[in-house]
């Protein structure tokens, strides 16, 4: 089981005096009727939407990416994408340093998330992830052919499965080593020759004045917490998505060398934050 990521206490947040519990009411409410008005569509959709496309889903997907971009609006928080999103099924990798992140992302493309078991369990996320069509696995190498077969099942769906290598979140100011077993079923004879994976970075700015780690998430950090700061906060930083190339896997080696070329283009992209 991977360790939460911890490299010290978390960011100060201002004291949140009356204006700052006013302005995360105006965007708290708006932003739970949006994410939860959304699943209830999303749910009445996939009624009709299932048992004629299965796996497939033509629809429902529009209706997250409409959600996810809505957020950011109601947040005031500027969002951007760079890059192309690759067309076709396959493998998209990034990486992971806040709860923002499955807003960002979905924003910019129609994906589908790959997380722990765990996740399903857990109250509203995991309802929200079960919604999306999320792929749920268990970190048991027992599990690997069970894994291939669903990876192989969702990518003759059309599917883009999303993947956060570092198998942790971190403050967003570096990217942690990948873990080369995550690409072990990728190698597959089966998937090898039909998976093509893209690196993404996830790049957050603080608001101005704030700490760099603002956006940040991990550790022990709660989340209501976190969420209170982020809808209270006077001024909004943003979010850049960057689509980097994608990649075959034919073309390397072994997990390891894949591992280790992604993790490397994923920093790449962390490296110019003034870019905008």
């Amino acid at each position: 089981m991977t360790s939460p990521w911890n490299a010290g206490a978390p960011p100060i947040h201002a004291q949140i005096g009356v204006s700052g519990f006013t302005r995360a009411i105006l965007r708290g409410v708006p932003l739970f009727l949006l994410v939860f008005g959304g699943l209830l569509l999303l749910l009445l959709v996939r009624l009709f939407e299932r048992p004629v496309y299965g796996l497939r889903r033509p629809y429902t997907p529009y209706i997250t990416q409409f959600v996810c971009r809505s957020a950011f609006v109601i947040l005031g928080m500027g969002f951007s994408r760079k890059g192309v999103p690759m067309t076709g099924a396959g493998a998209v990798v990034a990486n992971h340093s806040s709860w923002l992140d499955i807003f960002a992302l979905n924003a910019s493309k129609r994906i589908y998330f790959v997380s722990k078991a765990e996740v399903a369990a857990w109250p509203g996320i995991g309802w929200l992830a079960r919604a999306t069509g999320t792929v749920f696995i268990k970190r048991d190498r027992n599990k690997a052919r069970q894994h291939i077969d669903v990876f192989k099942d969702r990518l003759a769906a059309g599917h883009k499965l999303l993947f956060f290598p570092e198998g942790t979140s971190t403050d967003g100011q570096l990217v942690l080593a990948f873990k080369p077993t995550l690409f072990a079923a990728f190698f597959d004879p089966v998937l090898i020759d039909r998976m093509r994976v893209q690196p993404v970075t996830v790049r957050y700015e603080a608001p101005q004045g704030a700490d760099p780690r603002f956006y940040g998430w991990w550790g022990d950090m709660d989340f209501g917490p976190h969420l209170l700061a982020t809808l209270a906060a006077p001024r909004q930083g943003r979010v850049t998505v960057i689509y980097h190339q994608p990649v075959k896997l034919t073309d390397f080696a072994d997990r390891k060398h894949l591992a280790l070329a992604l993790e490397t283009t994923v920093r790449s992209g962390l490296a110019h934050r003034s870019d905008q």
